[in-house]
């Protein structure tokens, strides 16, 4: 695995495999993750979502601990992934990076506990499956506004961004730290201590 400019965060690229019949590749190795991360991928959930082109989902986060750290793939079509670092006192706060995955290169993308997550969909029924830590639980899940000007991520051109109304009415990074929503890097730092002391 990869690791990318924001810490916690890397990307799988997997040795694909194609022949007459089709391909082969893998996409999680747990000597891998846990050579990369510290830690075993603690599977609690598994989501599944189909989305039409121009689709913009996040900037999702959860609160810290437990948070929910994520292992995204897209399994048909295209999808440009976006980690963002929205951990108050981080060396890279407010930066974000940017993963093309789709159903050629095979890539995956791996986010730790605290860091932010978006996606949008560049083809149609583009479908995204990702690995999750913990369960989906609404009173510790929060937003920040995908096309926040401060925040600046360049999302595809001639793509229209479709957003929830959910999303569309997400706070900007700034207004969310005023609100004390953000993660603190030191807790997610003191949480991935934790992880990796239980192996």
């Amino acid at each position: 695995m990869r690791q990318l400019s924001i810490t916690g965060a890397w990307v799988h690229e997997p040795k694909v495999f194609q022949d007459s019949r089709g391909s082969f590749h893998e996409w999680f190795r747990e000597p891998d993750f846990v050579e990369s991360a510290g830690h075993r991928l603690r599977l609690a959930q598994a989501n599944c979502s189909v989305s039409s082109r121009g689709t913009l989902r996040g900037v999702h986060f959860a609160d810290v601990p437990p948070s929910q750290a994520k292992y995204v793939k897209c399994v048909r079509g295209t999808v440009l992934d976006v980690v963002v670092d929205i951990r108050v006192g981080s060396a890279t706060f407010g930066q974000w990076e940017a993963v093309r995955l789709d159903d050629v290169d095979h890539h995956s993308v791996y986010l730790s506990e605290g860091l932010g997550h978006a996606f949008m969909a560049l083809t149609d029924d583009a479908t995204v499956v990702y690995l999750c830590s913990t369960g989906y639980a609404p009173e510790r899940e929060h937003g920040i506004h995908p096309l926040d000007p401060d925040l600046g991520i360049e999302w595809p051109a001639g793509v229209t961004p479709l957003l929830s109304d959910k999303d569309a009415e997400a706070p900007s990074l700034a207004e969310a730290e005023r609100r004390g929503l953000l993660p603190r890097y030191e807790d997610c730092a003191a949480f991935d201590t934790q992880l990796r002391a239980r192996g």
